[in-house]
């Protein structure tokens, strides 16, 4: 029943994790929560396809970013395959543990991925986005006893941001 209602026991009680894509300016694109115990890793996937970004003349909704900006949580081989096949480019860090496996086969090990630590001082807007959503006491405090509740929450909180900032 609390895995449907998105509510984890972690170390500081029941928790949900808001997984979400943000825009450059700190507006979010794409939500998605989970119970707090939940890895962030394979939500990476579930967050990315709910991307649509409008255009401003005639056309389908682009669904691909030209890049993402994310961070540990979501360095796994299965995410920079994902990233690949789609033509996204990748600016996340490699683990710690990832770096020693891979060093450790040595030639076999291949190559590290490519990482561009100037680009990646922008993730900060993901955080920042958060932020702004956990601004509303509902988000932040979420008190809706339902995960589709709390989702509408979160996207009526998401249309708050969007309003304030349009263009």
């Amino acid at each position: 029943m609390k895995g449907r209602e998105a509510l984890g026991r972690s170390r500081g009680g029941f928790s949900t994790k808001i997984h979400l894509v943000a825009d450059r300016r700190c507006r979010p694109i794409a939500t998605l929560i989970s119970p707090g115990r939940h890895a962030d890793s394979p939500y990476f996937r579930r967050v990315l396809e709910r991307v649509r970004i409008v255009r401003r003349g005639l056309g389908r909704p682009r669904k691909r970013p030209g890049r993402v900006l994310a961070d540990k949580a979501y360095s796994s081989r299965g995410n920079r395959a994902y990233l690949r096949r789609r033509g996204i480019k990748a600016v996340i860090p490699i683990k710690k543990d990832q770096r020693a496996n891979r060093l450790r086969q040595g030639r076999r090990g291949g190559r590290p991925p490519g990482f561009d630590a100037e680009r990646y001082k922008e993730r900060n807007t993901a955080e920042r986005c958060v932020n702004k959503l956990r601004g509303h006491r509902a988000v932040a405090l979420r008190t809706d006893k339902r995960a589709r509740i709390y989702q509408g929450t979160i996207d009526v909180a998401s249309i708050r941001i969007w309003l304030r900032d349009p263009t």
